[in-house]
């Protein structure tokens, strides 16, 4: 039951197209940015005296309009793409890409980016862009698979000439991507690939860089070692990674104990927006060491899990790299007297390759071709040998 009078309409428009319009506008001033949560079913009851029917409907309206996407259990979030469809539509776009002539446009969908990792992928991709007189356009998905699926077809409706995808953590990969493979549509995949599927890949040499700091570790005298990871469902990235720890530990003729591991560490992933995820991930790590004594050295997969590494030894007494050493992949910090040992991707090769074979891609039949480039090993202040007791 609506109350306060206001499921009448005003005017000739209904309570949810009220609230739409409202939301709609709020997005586009940027009251609501890109990722952020928008209010509930149940907030919009409270703030505009409605049915949760009447807000669900509103709601529904944006998801179609592509402003939001909903995910069941965790709320509604702001689109990355929301700002341009509520000013122009898809449709509008084919025109606008074929007054550019022979400029060609490569459209790239990426789960985020920042100085840690991304950055410099875009920025190989831009200098290729310029080389070649064609253009870049950029999305975000935020690892999520109906965003990323939706800003698929936004970018074909764009009448774009190739997509460089960067593909949402899940279990299975978008249906767009697949149908892209079936259409024979130019474009290749940025730091994982598709099992069993012909899709054109750049990448890290996962396995080499893993192995070759998994042997760095293993020279300074550590054998305890615990890796740290999101959970690598259909990740072929972190798949590689472990293949890379595991070859090392062989080649030495050790044993591995992957109790020592963990690979639940969710608050890193560009889908979890909760803040307090960190500080959980944090606490858990914490609780790790302390069940764990043994552990000399930990393996992050990435930069940000080593700084949760940082701040659970804090908190338990532990010197860094007295006590623990720490190694990961990527940082933004600078070669010369960086903080944490890592293995540092070129990203900015990475981002050039996929772009230019984009392009030689077009009016060909796509080939298929899976590049592994190498990871260079940038010893840092958080790695030293085992400390003789």
């Amino acid at each position: 039951m609506e109350v306060l009078g206001m499921a009448k309409n005003t005017g000739s428009k209904p309570m949810y197209e009220m609230i739409f319009h409202t939301l709609r506008e709020r997005i586009t001033k940027n009251e609501y940015k890109a990722g952020e949560r928008i209010p509930s079913e149940k907030e919009l009851c409270s703030e505009f005296g409605v049915s949760r029917i009447t807000s669900k409907k509103a709601l529904k309206m944006l998801a179609d309009e592509h402003l939001i996407v909903r995910q069941p259990g965790r709320g509604s979030f702001v689109a990355d793409t929301a700002s341009a469809s509520a000013v122009l539509k898809p449709f509008d776009f084919p025109q606008i890409a074929r007054t550019s002539g022979k400029r060609r446009v490569i459209g790239l969908v990426i789960t985020h980016f920042s100085d840690m990792y991304g950055t410099e992928l875009i920025y190989g991709m831009e200098e290729a862009s310029r080389e070649n007189d064609a253009f870049l356009i950029v999305r975000r998905s935020f690892g999520i698979s109906g965003l990323e699926e939706t800003t698929i077809q936004q970018l074909l409706e764009l009448g774009v000439d190739g997509l460089i995808i960067f593909p949402a953590q899940g279990e299975y990969f978008s249906a767009e991507i697949l149908k892209l493979v079936i259409q024979k549509f130019p474009f290749v995949m940025i730091d994982r690939y598709l099992k069993g599927i012909p899709a054109s890949s750049v990448s890290t040499d996962h396995i080499q860089a893993a192995q070759e700091a998994t042997r760095y570790l293993f020279e300074l005298g550590h054998r305890h070692i615990g890796f740290l990871a999101p959970p690598p469902a259909n990740t072929t990235a972190i798949e590689e990674r472990i293949d890379g720890i595991l070859a090392a530990f062989v080649e030495h003729n050790l044993l591995v104990n992957r109790e020592l591991w963990m690979e639940t560490l969710t608050s890193t992933m560009p889908n979890v927006f909760d803040p307090q995820a960190r500080v959980e991930d944090v606490d858990r790590l914490v609780e790790h060491l302390r069940k764990h004594p043994q552990i000399t050295a930990l393996f992050a997969a990435e930069y940000n899990i080593a700084l949760m590494v940082e701040e659970a030894a804090g908190k338990l007494g532990l010197r860094i790299p007295e006590d623990l050493s720490v190694i990961c992949f990527d940082s933004p910090e600078p070669h010369e007297g960086c903080r944490i040992t890592h293995m540092r991707q070129d990203q900015f090769s990475i981002g050039k390759q996929a772009f230019e074979n984009v392009l030689a891609m077009q009016g060909n039949e796509p080939s298929i071709s899976r590049i592994l480039l190498p990871a260079a090993l940038i010893k840092g202040r958080s790695t030293a040998p085992v400390r003789k007791d």
